[in-house]
């Protein structure tokens, strides 16, 4: 179990990818207790790769994950099994089952995982609805609400179980600018008032610079780390031409790069 001063995720030479295809390849890093952690990199650099082995989805070909001390990768079902409750996930498309209410969605995990009764589960999904802004929407189909509601509703179930760390896969994914700047907001209040770990993948710039504390930043034919430190360092002080560019929104130098 860690202490104070130890990170709440630990990635030690991890190699991942598929079969014989490796994506990434001896990367280490540490995650920080209420950090907002951001991963970017472009098209195919493992983005979605890393976080599918940090939240134990997939299997890495080598290396440890330590999560809150343990190692999601070596450990037994049963210590696996804490691991998991220690951490929510957002996937991408917010992936909320559209034959259930809102209420329904949030109280999910609840109703699978503890003997909560049915009021005590209700109040709980409740006081996460309105956590995320959504308060009042509980009985709301997901199809009648904006993408950045069935967003915020997707965070509202991924936090039911109380975790200490919430893994966001391209929260702003097709949202306005507006949109995505007030889910931006709800992401950087959440850390502070609940002093929660966010890791989070994405490559939109606006919430890169609006939520992140620390940013990792993968290449896809190095398979490594290329950069790490905050937006503004990265934007910045940067002597690697590619890093500049991205943090910069330039283009390629030439076509084809």
């Amino acid at each position: 179990m860690s202490t104070q001063a130890d990170p709440i995720i630990r990635v030690d030479n991890l190699t991942a990818g598929y079969n014989e295809t490796v994506i990434l390849d001896d990367i280490s890093f540490d995650v920080a207790v209420g950090e907002v952690f951001v991963i970017v990199g472009g098209s195919g650099c493992g983005k979605s790769t890393l976080m599918n082995n940090m939240i134990g989805l997939t299997k890495p070909l080598n290396g440890s994950i330590l999560i809150d001390g343990d190692d999601i990768v070596t450990e037994d079902e049963d210590v696996k099994h804490r691991i998991r409750r220690k951490i929510g996930v957002m996937f991408q498309t917010g992936a909320l089952f559209g034959s259930m209410t809102l209420m329904e969605n949030v109280r999910l995990a609840l109703d699978e995982f503890t003997d909560l009764p049915r009021d005590a589960a209700e109040l709980i999904a409740t006081m996460k609805l309105e956590l995320v802004g959504l308060r009042g929407y509980g009985d709301y189909m997901p199809a009648e609400l904006s993408g950045g509601m069935q967003k915020r509703a997707a965070i509202a179930r991924a936090m039911v179980l109380d975790p200490q760390i919430l893994f966001l896969d391209e929260p702003s994914a097709g949202l306005d600018p507006v949109t995505s700047a007030g889910l931006d907001a709800l992401i950087r209040n959440l850390a502070k008032t609940l002093t929660m770990t966010f890791v989070i993948v994405t490559h939109e710039l606006a919430s890169i610079y609006a939520v992140a504390d620390r940013v990792i930043m993968l290449e896809k034919d190095l398979k490594k780390i290329v950069a790490e430190g905050t937006p503004q360092q990265l934007r910045d002080r940067t002597d690697n031409p590619w890093v500049a560019r991205f943090f910069h929104r330039q283009p390629p130098e030439k076509v084809g790069y």
